[in-house]
């Protein structure tokens, strides 16, 4: 009988990305539907308490108490949380704008932190809706809040700069999957650093470099070599995204974005596309990640380029969040959709 040849870990790495796809599939379906069970019951408590609310302290504690005992196996009848559940309750009950099956999306553990934290309700139901876009875990959502990001959507000056910084997974330009920009102040880097310093420090970051580059990346190798003409080329990193089932190519600059890197990417990602690119998956998308850059010079090295290629800012300090309150004051809040 003849042996079937062994797949190559790239083959085998893309059958694994395809099974634990199903399974995570799976698993928000499940958790979804425990989800709203869940939010339901302490909707329809925090209504009771909220209709009752001449009593004082003991009677919350009482009933904790007797919740506890008569569901000794259930976890979120203390006290701290019979209060939430009325706080969740008197949010939203009054707010039209957000619905039912949004704030049921959202698991509790999340809706704490956006109603202990968050001011407005505009903020309120900005961070539901990205909970559910995103499926942020509540560690996910604690970095997002202190980084800003409602601040910074508010702000931006300009509709694409706005929606950019929000990756719209159902888009089939694979290109417009990447923001602007991107904060990387879980780095610690020092004032001045190299691009080796840059790249060991996301390396070591990875985790948190996922959370805000999206949690469907793959990552596959640092400094990868690809052989062109006989050369040893190689590539700052690159990833599997898993979602678009691509390959991506980052390019780590610490100086302003020139044109001349265009070309460099255009020659990685052709290369990827002949040598390493599975039949089955879409073109090579390359990342040209750079301090800062100019949009103009962006748009004219960009105009007649047909590989996918997105150029990108970081930053690697976050501004004073009273800074960014101060400049928030002077616009207009409007509904986000």
């Amino acid at each position: 009988m003849n042996e079937k040849p062994l797949l190559s870990k790239q083959e085998y790495d893309q059958i694994l990305t395809k099974v634990l796809d199903h399974i995570e599939t799976s698993k928000q379906m499940a958790f979804a539907g425990i989800n709203k069970i869940l939010l339901d019951v302490y909707w329809d408590i925090g209504k009771t308490l909220s209709e009752n609310s001449s009593y004082g302290t003991s009677v919350v504690e009482n009933l904790s108490n007797d919740l506890k005992i008569k569901y000794p196996e259930t976890r979120g009848f203390s006290v701290r949380n019979l209060w939430n559940m009325k706080k969740f309750y008197e949010t939203y009950q009054k707010l039209q704008t957000v619905s039912a099956e949004l704030l049921f999306s959202v698991s509790w553990s999340n809706q704490i932190l956006i109603l202990d934290i968050t001011q407005s309700d505009e903020e309120k139901e900005f961070y539901l809706k990205m909970c559910v876009k995103e499926r942020w875990s509540n560690r996910e959502l604690r970095r997002q809040i202190d980084s800003s990001l409602y601040e910074r959507y508010m702000l931006a000056d300009k509709p694409e700069k706005v929606t950019a910084l929000i990756p719209k997974h159902e888009s089939k330009d694979l290109i417009k999957q990447f923001k602007d920009d991107y904060v990387l102040e879980f780095l610690n880097l020092k004032k001045e650093y190299s691009e080796k310093e840059l790249e060991k420090a996301i390396l070591d970051n990875l985790k948190d470099f996922f959370l805000e580059f999206g949690k469907s990346f793959t990552f596959i190798g640092s400094q990868y070599i690809i052989d062109i003409g006989g050369r040893e080329n190689k590539i700052d990193l690159l990833f599997f995204q898993r979602e678009l089932k691509c390959l991506v190519a980052v390019d780590l600059k610490i100086s302003e974005f020139k044109a001349s890197y265009v070309g460099q990417m255009q020659k990685y990602l052709s290369a990827l596309d002949e040598k390493v690119r599975l039949p089955d998956e879409k073109e090579s998308i390359g990342l040209i990640l750079c301090k800062s850059k100019n949009h103009e010079e962006v748009r004219f090295a960009l105009a007649k380029t047909l590989s996918p290629i997105k150029v990108a800012s970081y930053k690697t300090k976050l501004p004073d969040k009273e800074t960014i309150l101060k400049r928030l004051e002077q616009f207009s809040i409007e509904k986000i959709v």
